[in-house]
């Protein structure tokens, strides 16, 4: 097991000296019983956890890692449980118009206690009301627009930084690391790119020598490419996901843009080095910290054991988050009113921080990290200070 913590020390040694009956209600026939463990010694059983982003559909490819990150969580609880807890994937596939129906229907099921995400700021905004309604507590490792914390749900926690710390230190980056004269600011039109954008325009101020709109899903950006042809940019930023971010950085290599593209989380994906040379000497930046941290080096050597991958964007935030509702379960939490006390004043280490919440469910470390597509590669060059 990667992390220990007090709780999970405790249903170990509940486990050695047998107290299997205590934990689990379970009788001497073999029959499962239903008690509430409330908190009261034993780890919790009939409860669920669940994931809340996209499986399938065009961005899956950031939906993945942060399953399996939540997956390699549960899978190292259970391996110890008496109790297997069960994650339940509801598939927006990122989308907020998907939101609020999956919302309603998790928010039904009593047995769930916890969610892991959602994973997008859209999909977060259209679902945020209906957990608050429920009570049922999320901790998203992805959604980083600074609005969702202004919402007043207290059932809204993340365990990275948002949009207002990672748009600035994109900005400072442009700016002291790539010396920036004239930078042309890209959007998505969404709830994330278009905040992301904004905070970099502000932070970059009159280095910005024009700003452009494209939309999710299309595909032809030639007229926007040839508006930062025209501009004489050295830089492009690009608020947005990494399905357009890849048609667009070719299109403005085609219209002769020979500058760096910039851009954030959303892009950090292998599928955006599907623009080949393209790509190359792009810049990603990133509150998620990277496999080469010692932190979370014994965590990413158990993911690519478990899945045969190296662990991507945000697998390792999922796993953090996941654990703070194992953390509330192996104390025999099995309702969403205690488990939303325990994670407001949860305070542990984690694998990406010391994990903690202030009154708005932000986290109370952030670290923004910059990473260079080099050789056909995503490479972390190290945190933005």
């Amino acid at each position: 097991m990667i992390r220990s913590s007090k709780s999970w020390q405790a249903v170990a040694v509940a486990s050695v000296a047998g107290l299997v009956l205590t934990a689990c209600g379970t009788t001497d026939e073999g029959g499962s019983g239903s008690e509430s463990s409330g908190g009261g010694g034993g780890a919790a059983c009939d409860v669920k956890l669940a994931f809340f982003g996209p499986e399938t559909g065009p961005a899956a490819g950031l939906g993945k890692p942060i399953i399996q990150g939540a997956q390699l969580a549960l899978d190292e609880y259970n391996a110890d449980a008496e109790c297997a807890i069960e994650m339940i994937n509801y598939d927006s596939q990122g989308s907020p118009d998907e939101a609020p129906a999956l919302a309603t229907e998790a928010a039904g099921d009593e047995s769930l206690i916890g969610i892991v995400g959602p994973a997008f700021s859209g999909e977060s905004a259209a679902a945020g009301p209906i957990f608050a309604e429920a009570g049922l507590p999320t901790i998203s490792p992805s959604a980083t627009n600074p609005a969702l914390a202004d919402n007043g749900w207290d059932t809204f926690h993340r365990v990275l930084g948002n949009d207002a710390t990672q748009g600035p230190a994109a900005a400072t980056y442009i700016a002291d690391t790539l010396s920036s004269k004239a930078t042309f600011v890209i959007d998505d039109a969404s709830e994330y790119g278009a905040g992301l954008a904004e905070e970099v325009t502000n932070g970059l101020g009159d280095v910005v020598v024009d700003t452009d709109t494209i939309q999710a899903g299309d595909t032809d950006f030639s007229a926007t490419a040839q508006k930062v042809s025209a501009s004489k940019a050295d830089t492009v930023f690009f608020g947005g996901y990494y399905a357009e971010a890849t048609i667009l950085v070719s299109q403005l290599k085609d219209a002769g843009f020979d500058g760096t593209f910039v851009a954030a989380d959303g892009v950090k994906d292998p599928a955006f080095l599907d623009a080949g040379n393209d790509a190359e000497g792009s810049v990603l930046t990133c509150p998620c910290i990277p496999n080469t941290d010692p932190n979370v080096a014994e965590f990413a050597e158990a993911y690519e054991a478990e899945f045969g991958e190296p662990a991507g964007t945000y697998a390792a935030e999922a796993y953090d988050a996941a654990n703070v509702f194992l953390d509330g379960i192996a104390e025999g939490i099995d309702n969403r009113e205690e488990m939303l006390e325990f994670v407001n004043g949860y305070d542990e280490a984690g694998v990406t921080k010391q994990v903690a919440f202030d009154e708005k469910g932000e986290p109370s470390e952030v670290h923004v990290y910059s990473y260079k597509v080099e050789g056909g590669e995503i490479v972390p060059e190290g945190e933005i200070s």
